[in-house]
């Protein structure tokens, strides 16, 4: 990896490591469930996929105050469009 780094204008700290947690990252962010996820890693037990990979990001965090947002928009019969 370092020999391929050095000829790419790519930050020389990216590791096999940043690069698989990236991935996993953005499989959270376009909505692929935790059991596929998993499975990709080749992790059995979903608490270390959640601890080591799974941080709530921007996208996630939005997405999930816009769905509480319109649930509760939608008991009391005003729906929100963000």
């Amino acid at each position: 990896m370092a020999r391929i780094l050095k000829k790419t204008d790519l930050n020389l700290n990216v590791t096999p490591h940043s690069l698989r947690h990236t991935h996993t990252s953005l499989l959270a962010e376009a909505g692929v469930d935790l059991d596929e996820i998993m499975d990709g890693l080749g992790h059995q037990d979903d608490e270390t996929t959640r601890r080591v990979y799974l941080h709530v990001t921007e996208g996630r965090k939005q997405e999930a105050a816009d769905k509480f947002s319109n649930f509760m928009g939608n008991l009391t019969g005003k729906q929100n469009v963000s």
